[in-house]
């Protein structure tokens, strides 16, 4: 069983998966959301989970500096509960603050990937990131 790593934003979903042993993450993809209309891309992300094999989902809790929580981490919690509901899968949370900013920096310094590029591919590392960081943790 695999564990699935989630950065949830108000229009994309970036996805990734562990390898069946949990020692590594991969990017699967960004799953378009529009959260102000409600479509939470919920569907494409049950094919997803069942594609991969997915048992837990481990969402990017973006909490504040001063360790708060605010709106953003509150719709994190809230596509959490809703994954649980209509999936039935264990839900975990992993602190992200940074997690933006690192992978935006790791496009620019080592990869020298263009503005244009970084904002189709940044959710997905940066889910990448949640993930690998909460794999390591374990």
């Amino acid at each position: 069983m695999r564990t699935m790593g989630l950065d949830v934003g108000s229009k994309t979903v970036g996805v990734a998966v562990s390898d069946p042993f949990g020692w590594t993450a991969q990017g699967v993809e960004i799953i378009p959301i529009d959260e102000a209309k409600g479509e939470l891309g919920l569907e494409r992300l049950g094919e997803l989970l069942e594609t991969y094999q997915v048992n837990k989902v481990v969402i990017g809790l973006p909490k504040n500096m001063n360790n708060t929580e605010g709106p953003r981490a509150e719709a994190s919690r809230h596509y959490g509960e809703e994954i649980k509901l209509l999936y039935d899968v264990a839900i975990d949370f992993q602190d992200e603050r940074l997690t933006t900013v690192q992978a935006e920096r790791m496009l620019i310094e080592r990869a020298d990937v263009s503005r244009n590029k970084r904002k189709k591919v940044i959710d997905k590392l940066a889910a990448v990131l949640i993930l690998q960081n909460y794999l390591d943790r374990q």
